[in-house]
């Protein structure tokens, strides 16, 4: 996770601070490392419950920009429960990001 030393982040439940992916994040092609975004999803997910089990479906590359993660319980027991978590990745911008 990033420092965040010089900003305070308003955050809503189930959210973890967002990372500004760069550079340093990207693997040998260029993209950011899939850890990256796992590690994201994962700690939205455990701030409600301890992970035992991981699977994620990356949809597309991510290059740079912030990455955003919520996590949320689907169903919950006494000893085991199931959480989703959606990570999101502005890249559109400037003129790119009009009209859509």
């Amino acid at each position: 996770m990033p420092r965040m030393l010089d900003r305070i982040e308003q955050l809503m439940r189930g959210q973890v601070p967002p990372l500004e992916a760069t550079e340093r994040h990207a693997n040998p092609m260029g993209t950011v490392h899939g850890g990256i975004l796992a590690d994201i999803a994962d700690a939205a997910m455990g701030m409600a419950f301890t992970i035992l089990e991981l699977k994620i479906n990356f949809m597309k590359p991510v290059w740079t920009g912030k990455l955003r993660a919520e996590g949320r319980v689907l169903s919950g027991g006494r000893t085991v429960g199931f959480a989703h978590a959606t990570s999101t990745c502005m890249t559109l911008r400037g003129d790119a990001a009009a009209g859509r």
